[in-house]
């Protein structure tokens, strides 16, 4: 099985990008759906593409995987474990594991999954 370097280029690329857009709305947009919501359904698109900058021919059912691990986050932010974990007074891991459980964040990332799912199959079809 031969690799495609073009392939993780592009996905280290997409990577960064979003990590950029990411960072620029956590910084600087304060709204009630950008922020909340967009930002949500970026960020599963943003583990996506780093999963595949390290496995870029396809893993079956990825976008399934990542929504698992950004509900499971989620779920960690419901059970405290920031505190459990002694890191609440840390900006750092607070900003990025979460502080707080909220059904909408989940519904964001099935969202942002459902079109990478979407995204998926469409290059599926193209490649045909």
């Amino acid at each position: 099985m031969k690799i495609s370097w073009n392939k993780r280029t592009a996905y280290l690329l997409a990577t960064v990008l979003i990590f950029l857009l990411e960072l620029f709305i956590a910084l600087f947009v304060r709204d009630n759906f950008i922020r909340p919501y967009v930002g949500d359904m970026l960020v599963v698109v943003l583990v996506y593409t780093c999963v595949r900058v390290l496995f870029p021919e396809k893993p079956r059912l990825l976008p399934l995987y990542v929504f698992l691990f950004a509900a499971g986050v989620e779920a960690l932010q419901g059970m405290r474990i920031v505190e459990l974990l002694g890191l609440q007074d840390n900006r750092f891991f607070s900003v990025l594991i979460g502080t707080t459980f909220d059904w909408k964040d989940i519904v964001c990332y099935g969202v942002g999954c459902v079109l990478l799912g979407v995204w998926e199959v469409w290059l599926r079809r193209k490649a045909d």
